[in-house]
């Protein structure tokens, strides 16, 4: 139960996502009416060097629940990193009571993604990592779909080992005093992470807080997901 006063802020980075991004803002949306009224919330979309209809998408979608921002970065680290800066100075109250959780525009996040998140850190988590799955392997060979599954462990007790910008959550005052997202072109979540664990940071890896992320070939960042996803064509070649 959440009872005590907490802001949240959504961040999302998104380039050439007019396809996804709608999905994405309606998860949101639909995981922000569970919270109860003690919460408050911002959802911030980073446009970042968008050709499509991506920033007006967003500017529409978030029309009095938050900001859409457009910036020519192509970094990813730099786009988190901008809509986390935004989001907290927007925010009004004590860094130890805001909420930043990060998503990206290809995915779908589900109903008590925040609420649960926000769950964990009453029970004093600093930092929660979620897992994904994969709404549809269509652009993978046949036997993909089960190497990843093989490959994508978790333990018994739900904790895990991956990493994901994409589901990842973090306190304001840990954010700030970590430094934050760094302007890393790829694995600035394993970066930001890492740090974390550096500073001796309460940090927590659950898999109740799932996301669902797009399986397509070619993604957005180098060396990111879709290219991780997309080895396993090369296993099973």
């Amino acid at each position: 139960m959440i009872s005590d006063p907490w802001h949240v802020g959504i961040l999302i980075p998104a380039r050439n996502e007019e396809k996804l991004l709608p999905r994405c803002l309606e998860s949101v949306f639909a995981s922000l009416s569970m919270l109860p009224p003690c919460v408050t919330t911002d959802v911030i979309v980073a446009v970042d060097l968008s050709t499509d209809l991506t920033f007006q998408i967003a500017k529409e979608m978030t029309r009095g629940r938050g900001l859409a921002i457009s910036i020519e970065s192509g970094v990813v680290g730099k786009a988190r990193a901008v809509a986390a800066e935004t989001a907290m100075q927007r925010y009004r109250g004590p860094w130890n009571r805001l909420w930043l959780a990060n998503t990206d525009a290809d995915c779908v996040v589900p109903d008590t993604w925040v609420i649960e998140q926000l769950l964990l850190a009453n029970k004093s988590a600093e930092a929660v990592a979620g897992t994904v799955e994969v709404d549809s392997f269509e652009e993978h060979g046949p036997e993909v779909l089960e190497r990843f599954r093989a490959s994508y462990v978790i333990g018994s007790d739900g904790s895990h080992s991956h990493i994901h910008g994409a589901n990842l959550g973090i306190r304001g005052d840990v954010y700030r005093n970590s430094g934050g997202w760094r302007e890393l072109a790829t694995a600035e979540d394993h970066d930001l992470w890492h740090r974390l664990r550096d500073l001796g940071v309460r940090r927590v890896s659950v898999d109740h807080t799932r996301v669902t992320t797009s399986g397509r070939r070619t993604g957005r960042a180098p060396h990111g997901f879709a290219e991780a996803l997309a080895a396993h064509n090369e296993v099973a070649a």
